[in-house]
């Protein structure tokens, strides 16, 4: 009965679950392997490649004592060409002709210009009314015509008595002619012996005393005529001697009228109207607006390179203006030496006093002359080292240095033609012999 029992119960039926399986596609893993080779034999030959090209930089890095950037330093070549050096200095432009004029004598000024007004040449610009001067004027002609009264009365004297010394020389002549015919007299009285010894002696005695007189009379009238002759003279000098003095009073009083020296504008006025100035007061200054110059203060340590004539180039806004020193000061002050240039060609257009302009003095000039374009090198090595850039390293160099200027700084010793050095602060190399410039 049990078995009954076990054959009538039920079977029980499997189901089976669907899955992705039948999706699934088989896929090769070659390709894939092959793929994963050739990218790590790749790397590998870049690797060795890159290895290959930065050994020489890593070798030149490890073989240097220090590591900085190339973007922080300014590298310029050793070049060869003409040096100029020279020295930069600001001006001021200054008239060159600006002629202060003075008061000649005491008096009472009396203006006929403003400050800022056009003169010209010659110009009455101001009056001095000076009674001295016009009184002692007024007196020394007074005196002059004296003088030349004195000297035609003179002349009439010397000529009234030049004609009576004449008078006295012929009366003269005539007593000799008549002496004479009474000694012939005497002559044939004493033959026919009609005349005493004593009045023949008297004939003759007569006769040399007149010869004597004409002879003392000529004598006299050669005497009277040249002293006669030197008191003209003097009286002569004397008036000459006043028509001095009186010119000059004129000349003093044409100056009461003072004059412009120049063309231009009157620039300022040092006294007011109708004021009463004692003798050399300054009263005004005219600027001839034609003829500037620049005034230029110089470093002393330049100084005794400054000669006269020396070429300048003058920068007035945009434009170059060439230039030459006209004068130097003999003196310092304040560490500066000061100086004049002159335009030497046209004027720049616009041109006013006291305005400012940079001016380029030339003071030296070489030919075929190494050099490096100047930098904070020269005052941080002393002029005395350089860094020589050879690709990435920078290797200290002994150098030594001559003139300077502006821009450029002239090399004696210890570099080549071609050089690239450090031009920039030095400092940051702490002076070590070698330094690598990394990009």
């Amino acid at each position: 009965m049990s078995v009954a029992y076990a054959s009538e119960q039920p079977r029980k039926r499997t189901v089976r679950m669907r899955d992705t399986s039948a999706q699934d596609t088989v896929v090769d893993d070659g390709p894939q392997q092959r793929r994963r080779i050739w990218w790590f034999a790749g790397s590998a030959v870049l690797a060795v490649t890159l290895g290959i090209m930065l050994y020489p930089a890593f070798q030149a890095w490890s073989g240097a004592d220090l590591s900085l950037p190339r973007e922080r330093l300014r590298i310029a070549p050793i070049v060869r060409g003409e040096f100029v050096r020279d020295v930069a200095v600001r001006g001021t432009i200054v008239a060159a002709v600006s002629p202060t004029l003075f008061t000649p004598a005491d008096g009472t000024v009396t203006l006929n210009v403003a400050a800022g007004d056009s003169v010209t040449i010659n110009e009455i610009v101001a009056t001095i009314d000076s009674p001295e001067v016009t009184s002692r004027l007024g007196q020394e002609r007074a005196t002059l015509q004296r003088m030349e009264n004195e000297l035609e009365r003179q002349a009439i004297d010397k000529k009234k008595a030049e004609l009576k010394n004449q008078q006295t020389v012929e009366l003269a002549r005539v007593e000799i002619i008549a002496a004479k015919r009474e000694l012939r007299r005497a002559d044939a009285s004493r033959e026919h012996q009609v005349i005493s010894q004593q009045d023949y002696d008297k004939a003759r005695d007569d006769l040399s005393k007149a010869e004597l007189e004409f002879a003392h009379a000529k004598e006299n009238a050669v005497l009277d005529s040249e002293s006669l002759a030197f008191e003209l003279r003097t009286m002569a000098l004397n008036r000459d001697r006043q028509q001095l003095l009186v010119a000059d009073l004129e000349r003093q009083v044409d100056e009461l009228n003072i004059r412009s020296p120049v063309n231009g504008m009157v620039g300022s006025l040092a006294v007011e109207q109708k004021a009463v100035v004692i003798r050399n007061t300054p009263l005004l200054t005219v600027v001839d607006l034609s003829r500037f110059e620049i005034e230029i203060l110089v470093p002393e340590n330049y100084a005794d390179d400054l000669v006269l004539g020396m070429d300048a180039d003058i920068t007035f806004g945009t434009d170059r203006y060439p230039g030459v020193i006209t004068a130097v000061s003999p003196e310092v002050q304040n560490n500066q030496v000061t100086a004049r240039v002159r335009f030497t060609g046209d004027l720049p257009e616009g041109l006013r006093q006291n305005q400012r302009v940079s001016t380029r003095i030339i003071l030296e000039s070489k030919s075929d002359t190494l050099m490096v374009q100047r930098g904070p090198f020269l005052d941080s090595g002393n002029g005395r080292i350089a860094y020589v850039v050879d690709d990435n390293l920078a290797v200290k160099r002994s150098i030594r240095v001559g003139s300077t200027s502006i821009g450029q700084v002239e090399i004696l010793d210890g570099l080549a033609e071609g050089d690239r050095i450090v031009i920039s602060n030095l400092s940051q190399f702490e002076s070590v012999d070698t330094a690598y410039l990394t990009d």
